[in-house]
């Protein structure tokens, strides 16, 4: 009788792996050969569920996007107004090991060339979701009052976001010259700006 397989666990289980190269070796060390060592199991395997390395990098950088909603999902409901939308923001940021993790791979797959259909795809969701999340919670801001009512929410949401994906790339790079401490402290500087005319 042929093993029944969780496909979905043993693909969970090869993202656990992923996510061990790349803590312990850095975005540029992914790879079907790699990440089957990590995962115990053969490149012959792993092939099995990633027929090339262009699935393996668009699976990588769809389980940065799976990650970041897992924890909006879980979390996001139980908050309201200022809270919310500072939780909604603090997750685009590297604060955090697992968050810089997420931003390190992004940030690698930018530079993949743009003929890559799926990773460009994902690239596009995931950039559509910052965006989307900058504007919700900016519409938290205001729906809480904490946002000037002459303030033009549009043109606040093109400086927010720029302002985090700035915060999030040098946070990224060089988290020893700016750490969360002093990116949390940028970000609620400027939001507490926003209720300021």
């Amino acid at each position: 009788m042929p093993r029944d397989v969780d496909h979905a666990a043993r693909r969970r289980a090869l993202a656990e792996a992923l996510w061990r190269v790349v803590r312990r070796e850095g975005i540029h060390r992914i790879s079907v050969r790699t990440v089957a060592a990590e995962a115990g199991t053969s490149p012959g395997a792993l092939r099995h569920y990633f027929t090339t390395q262009d699935d393996l990098a668009a699976f990588a950088l769809q389980a940065v996007v799976d990650r970041v909603r897992a924890r909006l999902t879980e979390r996001l409901p139980a908050l309201q107004g200022r809270d919310a939308a500072v939780y909604l923001l603090e997750q685009l940021l590297p604060l955090d090991d697992e968050r810089r993790d997420e931003t390190a791979v992004y940030l690698g797959f930018l530079g993949r060339p743009h003929g890559e259909d799926r990773l460009r795809e994902i690239r596009g969701m995931a950039e559509s979701s910052s965006r989307e999340a900058v504007t919700v919670a900016l519409r938290m801001l205001a729906e809480a009052g904490c946002l000037h009512p002459g303030r033009d929410v549009e043109a606040e949401v093109d400086r927010l976001y720029a302002m985090v994906d700035g915060l999030a790339l040098h946070g990224t790079l060089w988290p020893e010259r700016f750490p969360a401490e002093h990116l949390r402290g940028v970000l609620h500087s400027h939001l507490r700006s926003l209720a300021e005319t």
